[in-house]
């Protein structure tokens, strides 16, 4: 996916950190303390922890979500800049270095193609990273031979939409300033934890429109 860079919309993260933080219903992510059932099983490095974290935070709000873009800040500089907030969230005292909390942004709109929104965006100093999770149709490389010729973009998501073989996905994509990815794959049908798939490459496209967010 190729993005150009067009005016940047900078994403104020030092406003956003001054605001109250909103209940977990109205879409903010808290980070989850190490002792909640509800968090994901330890990961090998922090993005790939962030990326579980946006992952069973979003599977937290149900199925038919619209997107959503996180910015993601060293657990430490928050703690050390907003001392207030990082107490409110509970963030860990004791965490380890180089852990990330990942912090919602404003919606994605849905009116605009995504490729273009992200290519939009422009971050703070203060941002180490980002992410975003998307919910999508996916076909089986099976089904690709029998795709009808001639079709647009339109018409080739309606016949996905009706394909007996479809299945709903949510990506969840991470990315850091250094260009280091990860990602997470939830399938509707096997909606649990322990059928998560993670890994670098799952979704290469994406992951380089969001590096493309911190391209100067």
């Amino acid at each position: 996916m190729g993005l150009t860079r067009q005016v940047p919309h900078p994403c104020n993260l030092t406003k956003l950190y001054s605001v109250p933080v909103p209940a977990p219903e109205e879409g903010r992510i808290l980070p989850m303390s190490k002792d909640s059932p509800a968090s994901p099983p330890p990961a090998a490095t922090p993005l790939t922890r962030a990326v579980l974290e946006i992952d069973t935070y979003a599977a937290g709000l149900g199925w038919d979500q619209p997107a959503r873009l996180f910015a993601l800040v060293d657990t430490g500089r928050l703690r050390a800049e907003e001392p207030e907030l990082a107490q409110r969230l509970g963030l860990d005292t004791d965490a380890a270095a180089g852990t990330l909390t990942p912090v919602e942004q404003e919606e994605v709109p849905a009116d605009v193609p995504l490729d273009e929104f992200l290519a939009t965006i422009g971050w703070p100093d203060a941002v180490a990273g980002c992410a975003l999770t998307i919910e999508r149709l996916m076909l089986p490389s099976s089904a690709e031979a029998g795709v009808p010729d001639g079709l647009d973009e339109a018409g080739l998501a309606a016949w996905v939409a009706k394909h007996p073989e479809r299945q709903e996905v949510r990506m969840t994509v991470a990315v850091l300033r250094d260009g280091t990815r990860e990602s997470a794959l939830r399938l509707r049908e096997k909606d649990s934890e322990l059928d998560v798939l993670t890994g670098a490459d799952l979704v290469p496209g994406l992951a380089e429109a969001l590096t493309a967010t911190f391209a100067a």
